[in-house]
């Protein structure tokens, strides 16, 4: 019985990485050294953990570690050092994919949305915090200014990871709002109207998030490629303006599915 689980769990696990590698290819944007906002590609690997526990969610999150390396050796080629690509492997792959598995700790909790939300939110972070330190170390003096590299690596991983954040929080909300997933079989159950609501609301200010990321991203852009500096040169006030529209029309928007699923 015991053997027959663990084939079970292997063999979802195996189809979970699968899906989070054919969505990492599909690429909102592509930042030109390293780094992407795709199809939520990270919330399969958030699943496994969360439904198959600690261990499981570990070894998903190596596995699909190894397969982000695969398709990213040629930023290892980049490397000073030999001790520069034992880094750029460890950090900016192993470690910052196998994080995700962590979630794995609040093994199919029952306040199911509430710890997948925020379990989601504290994995990605850490995955944040592994490409800072090598973009302020391996890549100073490569494709991050030497002097100020921690702010400038701070300011280019913030760039795509808080985009990336948003759609995986969103899309983890929303599937977690349709299926339970403690089950050993995920069946589908009554939506909640209020968190419907606040994923409209939530929705409106991704869309905010994203407009000032295609703007940081088009400041940073030059007729040869691309330069980190020119981000200090961003209007910072229309950032700010775009965000607190966005927070506001999403507050909006939350009202008015309250209210709207209130009369039903």
């Amino acid at each position: 019985m015991e053997k027959s689980k663990t084939s079970v769990t292997l063999v979802e696990c195996a189809i979970l990485i699968a899906m989070a590698f054919v969505l990492g290819f599909i690429k909102i944007i592509d930042m030109p050294y390293g780094g992407s906002v795709t199809a939520a590609s990270m919330v399969p690997i958030i699943i496994a953990g969360y439904r198959h526990g600690l261990k499981w969610g570990l070894i998903t999150g190596f596995a699909f570690s190894l397969l982000q390396l695969l398709t990213g050796l040629e930023s290892v080629s980049y490397a000073t050092s030999s001790t520069a690509a034992v880094a750029i492997i460890m950090l900016d792959y192993i470690v910052a994919f196998t994080v995700l598995g962590l979630l794995g700790i609040f093994k199919r909790n029952r306040h199911q949305t509430g710890v997948l939300i925020s379990g989601a939110f504290v994995v990605c972070f850490l995955r944040f915090i592994c490409h800072v330190i090598t973009g302020c170390t391996v890549w100073a003096g490569v494709s991050i200014p030497t002097a100020d590299g921690a702010v400038y690596s701070i300011a280019y991983n913030a760039a795509y990871m808080i985009p990336e954040t948003v759609v995986t929080l969103y899309v983890i909300a929303l599937l977690s709002n349709a299926v339970d997933l403690r089950l050993d079989r995920p069946v589908t159950k009554k939506k909640s109207k209020k968190v419907m609501a606040v994923l409209n609301g939530v929705l409106v200010f991704g869309i905010a998030i994203l407009i000032d990321f295609l703007y940081l991203f088009r400041q940073i852009q030059t007729s040869e490629g691309f330069d980190i500096t020119r981000i200090a040169n961003a209007d910072w006030m229309f950032i700010g303006i775009v965000t607190a529209a966005g927070a506001v029309i999403g507050a909006v928007a939350y009202i008015v599915t309250k209210m709207i699923a209130a009369r039903k």
